[in-house]
């Protein structure tokens, strides 16, 4: 396994050196970097035209400026990056790691939420074939595919951004609105639940019954301007996460599993109260945050191995998911906590342009909070664009494993349906769909620079069209390097994945 990664990243450089050679050779060849110069009437334009010919090294011959470009970049290897400055002499290392952060940021919660929310609906699509939620999802997520980009980006930000900031200003909910929103989920939940005719009855009364009871309290607490989870909520929502998660992966009858599960919410909860005062303002930022993300990990995968008796992969498996998930409400409970600093600093909470609000420095949690107020709306965009390719070629594998004969010797052998679907069909599923992982991520790229350009943000995909439009190859091949290094790491992170996933392939 080792010598074929070896040999991967081999390659990964090949591709990028011929990659950027082709793009170079393009970019330098598209127009003139002298013609806003020509056009100007200024007294020094000759002394203008001079200094940037040298700066550019137009006086050379174009295989001197490639390699001239290429040695800076090399330089990476030995810690000394150097992608050259622009037209306008402005290092363009340091405008790529600015707006790589950006970029990186959009790009990779779209492809994630992307790929968990597109693989749960193929799976439940597949479970569900030619059901009524079978034939919904595959109308709405391709007509989400459909959609325009920067179409559905101007609509974003008229009812998501505008719209929305309005009904900040005195938000509640009206009783037509929440019998709308009431019948909605009446239909939708029990649709993805299934079961008999009578369980999707009894979940669409309460359905109905529980958000006629919950938005106008909502209303009543002034929820929207100060919303809260508390310990209570926190705690009974990681209880109903331990037993749900060990129902769906381990059956509520393996109390191992259970126990350690219940473990880790415990842990959580006095965790909740121990962490408190130190995630008021966190040393470090997220940094920290990740570092006891890892620690949490680390306690739940000994918890699940202490108590977890003979079934000691599924105890670790839960245990993790619960831990995980628990840290997650905890970090949105303290989002919460913050969000009326967020209101008083920034009354319009959604700001249509840029990926963050100038000179707001207001701690970590609401300086936190104002970015994803900025990205949730092209975050949500763009995967809204690949949820489909997720949601249907994860449909389609789950239905061509389940028609293998494993899967009928295991339905044949007693082995329960849960067992059938999470451990054989979806793990042989995931093969195929790694492939498209790459690809999928390498055209989010292509469309994170339409949607930048809509919302305004001073991102890559902002330094690629301005470097084109001057003829300036420095920050397009910064791009195009930059780019092209991750979508080829998602390319080996595939590779890597079907030996995890089929023991077979690293023969």
């Amino acid at each position: 396994m080792l010598t074929y990664i070896l040999k991967r990243l081999a390659s990964t450089v090949l591709v990028l050196f011929g990659a950027s050679f082709v793009c170079f050779v393009l970019v330098i060849n598209s127009g003139d970097p002298l013609y806003d110069l020509r056009e100007s009437t200024q007294d020094n334009v000759e002394y203008l035209i001079q200094e940037r010919i040298e700066r550019m090294g137009l006086d050379q011959p174009w295989y001197v400026r490639y390699w001239d470009w290429l040695s800076g970049v090399l330089g990476c290897f030995r810690g000394a990056c150097d992608f050259g400055v622009t037209s306008q002499g402005q290092d363009v290392t340091v405008l790529i790691l600015q707006a790589a952060e950006s970029s990186l940021r959009l790009i990779l919660i779209a492809t994630i939420a992307a790929m968990i929310l597109g693989i749960l609906i193929g799976i439940i699509s597949a479970i569900r074939q030619y059901s009524l939620f079978d034939y919904l999802t595959s109308f709405l997520v391709f007509l989400f595919f459909s959609l325009p980009v920067f179409w559905a980006a101007v609509l974003g930000k008229e009812w998501l951004a505008i719209r929305y900031n309005n009904w900040m200003a005195d938000p509640h909910f009206t009783w037509p609105t929440t019998l709308a929103l009431a019948a909605a989920l009446a239909v939708a939940v029990p649709m993805i639940i299934g079961g008999p005719p009578i369980r999707r009855v009894v979940t669409a009364g309460i359905m109905f019954a529980f958000t006629c009871l919950v938005l106008p309290w909502m209303d009543a607490v002034s929820f929207m301007h100060r919303p809260r989870l508390g310990p209570v909520l926190i705690i009974g929502l990681g209880l109903m996460l331990a037993v749900g998660l060990t129902a769906l992966i381990a059956g509520l009858r393996n109390r191992r599993v259970l126990y350690s599960a219940l473990a880790v919410v415990g842990v959580g909860a006095v965790a909740y109260y121990v962490t408190w005062g130190i995630l008021q303002e966190p040393p470090g930022g997220w940094l920290f945050l990740l570092a006891m993300l890892a620690l949490t990990v680390v306690t739940c995968v000994l918890l699940g191995r202490l108590l977890g008796g003979y079934a000691k992969g599924q105890a670790v498996a839960v245990s993790v998911l619960t831990g995980v998930l628990m840290s997650a409400l905890i970090v949105l409970d303290h989002f919460m906590y913050n969000w009326p600093a967020l209101l008083s600093a920034k009354p319009r909470p959604v700001r249509t342009i840029g990926s963050s609000t100038p000179n707001l420095d207001a701690g970590f949690w609401v300086t936190s909070l104002d970015q994803l107020t900025q990205l949730w709306i092209p975050s949500m965009l763009m995967m809204l664009v690949s949820l489909a390719t997720y949601t249907r070629y994860t449909r389609s594998s789950m239905l061509e494993v389940a028609r293998q004969d494993y899967i009928r010797t295991a339905r044949a052998k007693g082995v329960n349906e849960r067992t059938v679907i999470l451990k054989h069909a979806f793990r042989n599923s995931m093969i195929p769909l790694a492939t498209i992982v790459a690809f999928d991520f390498a055209g989010v790229i292509s469309g994170a620079i339409i949607v930048e350009r809509v919302f305004g943000w001073q991102a890559m995909g902002t330094l690629f069209i301005e470097g084109l439009g001057r003829v300036d190859p420095a920050p397009v091949m910064a791009v195009i390097i930059f780019t092209g290094f991750v979508a080829v790491m998602f390319n080996l992170l595939a590779d890597i994945m079907y030996g995890l996933l089929d023991p077979r392939i690293r023969v």
